[in-house]
């Protein structure tokens, strides 16, 4: 079994950055893949961010250059780091994570993130 304790969502102006970080316990050897995924009131879950491991980041085309994602696979942890937030980016923000071959894959509690004008 796998945990994923998300942290640093909140209130923030458009123009404004945040910091995402998720960290999982349990039985975290052979990751995959860790990300960030986001839920918008009325609209369906959708990718952010992803990084596998020895592979180069996945970004939806509406964060990037404004969105980083760094990984530490090792100690299985992923943070977000989110700049020039925009209104639209407005939503939960859920950690995953990914195991090859099995096809485990868990997701976090989510953080609550809010742009506001």
């Amino acid at each position: 079994q796998v945990q994923l304790v998300e942290s640093g969502g909140g209130l923030v102006q458009a123009g404004g950055s945040l910091r995402l970080s998720c960290a999982a316990s349990g039985s975290i050897s052979s990751i995959h893949l860790m990300g960030w995924y986001r839920q918008a009131p009325g609209k369906e879950r959708e990718l952010v961010a992803s990084v596998t491991g020895g592979s180069a980041a996945n970004y939806a085309d509406s964060v990037k250059g404004r969105c980083t994602i760094s990984s530490d696979f090792a100690k299985a942890t992923v943070d977000l780091q989110m700049n020039s937030l925009k209104l639209e980016d407005t939503g939960v923000y859920y950690c995953r994570v990914y195991f090859w071959g099995s096809g485990r894959e868990y997701w976090g509690q989510g953080t609550q993130v809010t742009v506001a004008s």
